[in-house]
């Protein structure tokens, strides 16, 4: 059962975040490679795209954002999710709800549900080029962009403030390798949640 213990209790040899952020190096680098190829941010099509594979991330996700037990970790959870957010900007751009993928992430440990959430508000951080792109396109934090606008607070106070809560939770090692797995789990789920949405979008075109 994952519970929060005193900082001095962590080992200080190298934090849980920052060991996560290493053995998920590669996979992050290749998911950035993937918006490139197949949802350019810079274009109407590449982001509405985008922000499908979102959608469906955070709504196959929305559910741990509720979690009871995890909510007693993180106090600040549900103003965290960003499903509904992603929801209105597909309407915003005249996308459908798109189809869910098979494949989403069920009954999660308490340990792979954090590393989950993990990778969700990680890409936050990212997000502020993003917006960057959005606004160019004409969209903003009220229309077409809410998902990627700057949390209360900002991207790196919230970043840091959940960064801090991870990595003084106590875990057994069983837990530790869950969320080593979890967390490489979430980003392969980010590239094949949006090569689907390329792939449709491109089986869409007329001949």
């Amino acid at each position: 059962m994952v519970s929060q213990t005193p900082a001095s209790d962590v080992s200080a040899s190298i934090l849980r975040s920052q060991r996560v952020r290493e053995l998920t190096h590669d996979l992050h680098k290749r998911l950035e490679d993937t918006v490139s190829e197949w949802a350019p941010t810079e274009t109407h099509a590449g982001f509405t795209r985008f922000v499908q594979m979102q959608y469906l991330f955070q709504s196959e996700i929305q559910a741990l954002y509720h979690d009871a037990q995890l909510i007693k970790l993180f106090p600040d959870l549900p103003e965290r999710c960003r499903v509904k957010a992603a929801e209105a900007d597909l309407a915003d751009l005249g996308s459908a709800i798109p189809e869910a993928v098979p494949g989403a992430l069920q009954s999660p440990t308490q340990a792979q549900a954090l590393a989950w959430i993990r990778v969700s508000e990680g890409s936050k951080l990212g997000a502020a080029i993003l917006f960057k792109h959005a606004v160019g396109l004409g969209y903003s934090q009220t229309r077409g962009a809410r998902h990627l606008a700057e949390p209360e607070g900002g991207r790196a106070k919230g970043w840091k403030a959940f960064n801090a809560i991870f990595d003084n939770l106590q875990l057994s090692d069983e837990e530790e390798a869950q969320v080593d797995q979890a967390s490489r789990d979430a980003f392969a789920r980010l590239e094949l949640l949006l090569r689907t949405v390329g792939t449709r979008a491109t089986n869409a075109q007329p001949a």
